[in-house]
């Protein structure tokens, strides 16, 4: 696999060239993200619009489902940027009752974490889906920061220790040629 950064020759910051596609960036990509759970997809899709009330980021599957989205963010070392994914975890009934409660409230950066199951496949990382979560309420406007503490994974450690630049450009080529695939 061949990976490629250089400098973008405007503004002497780091620009990304895809390995698959070609595709310069003005500037590394580091976020990504899914629109919905992984069990959103588990519904026919002619069935969703019936099953399904997508909010925000609050997500509700037949009534009984919980999800909502928040930010897992990947420490890179030796860059000035991290990497984050914007994923999506379940949550108890209780807990998203809670959280609908809190929504416009500021005393929410208050509650203790929310435990969940994370929702979203994270390239590179093996299997991800209903790993352990926490989800920690941050200011009115901003979607709760997520943390792994699945002991043992690598996604716990990476985002525990930090991963190097080198590592960064090695998920971003991957999850790059993941979307290119879907595209």
């Amino acid at each position: 696999m061949k990976l490629f950064s250089f400098l973008n020759k405007k503004n002497d910051k780091p620009a990304y060239k895809c390995s698959c596609c070609g595709q310069v960036y003005d500037s590394l990509p580091l976020c990504f993200g899914s629109d919905y759970p992984i069990y959103y997809h588990s519904v026919p899709e002619e069935e969703r619009t019936e099953r399904i009330e997508l909010k925000e980021s609050l997500c509700v599957v037949d009534g009984k489902h919980f999800f909502h989205r928040g930010q897992l963010t990947i420490p890179i070392i030796d860059y000035h940027e991290d990497l984050i994914f914007n994923v999506w975890t379940s949550i108890s009934p209780d807990n998203f009752s809670k959280r609908m409660d809190l929504w416009e409230n500021p005393s929410r950066i208050n509650e203790e974490p929310y435990f969940g199951w994370l929702q979203t496949i994270i390239p590179t990382y093996g299997e991800t889906l209903n790993l352990k979560m926490i989800a920690i309420e941050q200011k009115i406007g901003t979607i709760p920061k997520i943390k792994s503490i699945e002991e043992g994974h690598r996604l716990t450690i990476d985002q525990e220790n930090g991963i190097t630049y080198k590592r960064a450009l090695e998920i971003v080529d991957e999850v790059t040629r993941q979307q290119h695939k879907v595209s």
